[in-house]
């Protein structure tokens, strides 16, 4: 397996003193579509590198960050170091993808996010600071605890629980407790907000987000993974919901598909072999269906 980093693109600097490295293997065909991967809550970028080499491999462009506090992101996250999802959506996204934007010029680009990334991509899509063309969701749901079914109270109850202890310790220490890595109190206190009411609505932020994602017409894939039980079918369909104006596709990620490896809310990040391909190809379709003008941007008028 190859663990060197991808080439850097760019070092983006945001608001709070946060800095991003963004890594980057370009695609041999200018133009070709850019498939910036957002981790999972407390997952560094570095983990994606196989699914990142696959994309590539496909024809793609691909782009791995790491969310603020986490992987090469500076500060990390620890006690005392403060910002949520406000922070995250509303400075950092739109910092970063400016830096693809201008170092890919004229690619269409895509959002690819896995589980929390994937909240974002759909949540960042919506508001469109940077317009993005596409947005896939891979192992991504929303964490409202009535789309969990049976397991749905104790989602709950664990939420609050995460967000009550990391507001009096200042700081969640996800490491030790095997969930979710270090986050600050702030971004567990917004995911909990999520899971309590089942709406977006970042502490500090103006934004109506829900009425945003009512307005997305963008394409979006919602991809399954079986055995994921941090984002069930019902949570899958919870997120998707909130996009009723989306072009919206679904695909499940099976065990036959993965030629045989088991799959589950992170090993499909590994075993990727069917997954890349079906990527790829719902990428491109998706750069197409929205024409040449790729970047979201409007056409000026003619002379």
């Amino acid at each position: 397996m190859n663990d060197e980093p991808l080439p850097e693109l760019a070092l983006v600097r945001s608001t709070g003193g946060a800095t991003f490295v963004v890594r980057a293997l370009r695609s041999a065909e200018p133009g070709r579509p850019v498939a910036v991967i957002l981790p999972a809550m407390g997952t560094p970028a570095r983990f994606y590198l196989p699914l990142a080499r696959a994309l590539h491999g496909e024809g793609l462009s691909v782009v791995t960050v790491d969310l603020r506090g986490q992987g090469e992101s500076r500060p990390r996250a620890a006690r005392g170091v403060r910002f949520g999802y406000r922070e995250m959506l509303e400075d950092d996204l739109p910092a970063v993808l400016d830096a693809v934007r201008a170092e890919l010029p004229g690619a269409p680009v895509a959002l690819v996010g896995h589980s929390l990334g994937g909240q974002f991509g759909l949540l960042h899509a919506a508001t469109a600071k940077v317009p993005v063309d596409a947005v896939a969701l891979v192992a991504s749901g929303s964490v409202w605890w009535r789309a969990y079914g049976v397991r749905g109270l104790g989602t709950l109850v664990f939420s609050q629980l995460a967000a009550g202890l990391a507001t009096a310790l200042g700081h969640w220490p996800g490491r030790r407790l095997g969930f979710g890595g270090q986050q600050p109190a702030g971004v567990m206190r917004d995911w909990a907000r999520q899971a309590r009411t089942g709406r977006y609505a970042p502490t500090g932020s103006p934004v109506d987000y829900e009425g945003a994602l009512r307005d997305l017409a963008l394409p979006v894939l919602v991809v399954g993974v079986d055995h994921d039980s941090l984002a069930p079918v019902g949570a899958r369909e919870h997120l998707a919901g909130k996009v009723p104006r989306a072009a919206v596709d679904r695909w499940q990620y099976t065990r036959d598909s993965a030629e045989g490896k088991a799959v589950d809310h992170f090993r499909w990040v590994r075993h990727h072999a069917g997954l890349a391909p079906y990527l790829a190809a719902w990428l491109l379709k998706a750069a197409d269906a929205r024409g040449p003008q790729a970047d979201g941007r409007e056409e000026p008028p003619a002379a």
